[in-house]
């Protein structure tokens, strides 16, 4: 089985990583609102946001990334997406503690995110992470079918 790091995104891993969203995003090619990934806008936008970003590295090859931002009052959401044939190996678990060490470097308090209900590999990850449900939504992720999916807030105290 082969190895990954974790570290800090540079700007030189943008194309790496927009490679890696438009992946992960066309598996959700049922969300109607969301326009189709331009992997070369997307490696713009990532290399702009570098910042606050880690990377998971197997090789040369970005297998998965999570991005922080600091939120009001203290607060840090974020993102992270694993590129699928590097699931179930520990990269979400080993991404969600730099993360939450990233946070508190940065004088962070609480960490929150959204997922879909039907993500329950991802809701399993964080409640190991000490994540906790502290709501649910209906936001504007419109299917094709028309059908909205509700989303899950959860949050953890740092």
């Amino acid at each position: 089985m082969a190895e990954f790091v974790v570290r800090p995104a540079r700007a030189g891993d943008a194309r790496a990583m927009a490679e890696v969203f438009a992946a992960v995003a066309a598996e959700r090619d049922g969300i109607a609102t969301e326009p189709p990934v331009d992997a070369q806008e997307r490696a713009a936008v990532f290399a702009l946001s570098a910042d606050g970003t880690i990377v998971a590295v197997a090789g040369d090859r970005v297998v998965g990334m999570i991005h922080i931002e600091a939120s009001r009052h203290g607060f840090g959401e974020f993102g992270m997406l694993v590129d699928r044939g590097w699931r179930g190996r520990g990269v979400g678990s080993a991404l969600v503690r730099a993360a939450v060490d990233h946070a508190r470097a940065q004088g962070l308090h609480k960490l929150c995110l959204e997922v879909f209900p039907h993500n329950t590999a991802a809701i399993a990850l964080y409640r190991k992470c000490d994540f906790t449900e502290e709501g649910r939504r209906v936001k504007q992720y419109r299917r094709a079918s028309g059908e909205l999916w509700d989303t899950i807030m959860m949050g953890r105290l740092l």
